[in-house]
């Protein structure tokens, strides 16, 4: 937790404030209670850290409110994560739900954080579990989600397949 400021984050969150929503996303640089996050946010100990406040039933009704209201913001939103398919925006018109094995996901994030593989994977499986197995919000596909396997796919094959199934899912209306 030293990563996320000393674990500023996982202990305060429950002092959920508001966030300007026009601000709350994108490239530009994050910042929570004078803690700059950047490239943190990519961490390892971020990703489980997710994972265990998103358990948090307050924060994750705040969280879905948030994350509603963003979606229905002028000209659409692309949003990413583990249960918006099915509880966030489960009237979206598209819904990809975008897979790999856990061992290429683990390869994958190793690549990206560094440090020991097998530790990787390791908390990639308990992250897993832990949403999966969850109460609320679970993770799992949306009933009507376009599966995609990218286990055999590179990020372009991967980008195109994402891509044709939306056009394709468009185009029937």
């Amino acid at each position: 937790m030293d990563k996320l400021g000393g674990g500023v984050i996982a202990q305060h969150v429950h002092a959920v404030a508001p966030v300007d929503e026009g601000q709350a996303f994108g490239r530009q640089a994050l910042e929570f209670g004078g803690f700059h996050l950047g490239a943190v946010l990519l961490a390892l100990e971020a990703g489980q850290a997710a994972s265990r406040v998103a358990a948090i039933p307050e924060v994750r009704a705040a969280l879905v409110a948030f994350q509603r209201r963003f979606a229905r913001r002028e000209g659409g939103a692309v949003l990413d994560g583990r249960d918006i398919g099915t509880v966030i925006c489960p009237e979206a018109e598209v819904k990809l739900y975008v897979t790999a094995s856990a061992e290429v996901r683990a390869h994958r994030r190793w690549r990206e954080v560094g440090g020991d593989e097998a530790r990787v994977l390791a908390e990639l499986l308990e992250r897993d579990a832990r949403d999966t197995g969850r109460a609320d919000a679970p993770l799992r596909a949306a009933p009507d989600a376009v599966v995609i396997d990218t286990s055999a796919m590179d990020i372009d094959a991967a980008v195109e397949a994402a891509c044709a199934r939306v056009a394709a899912r468009l185009a029937r209306g």
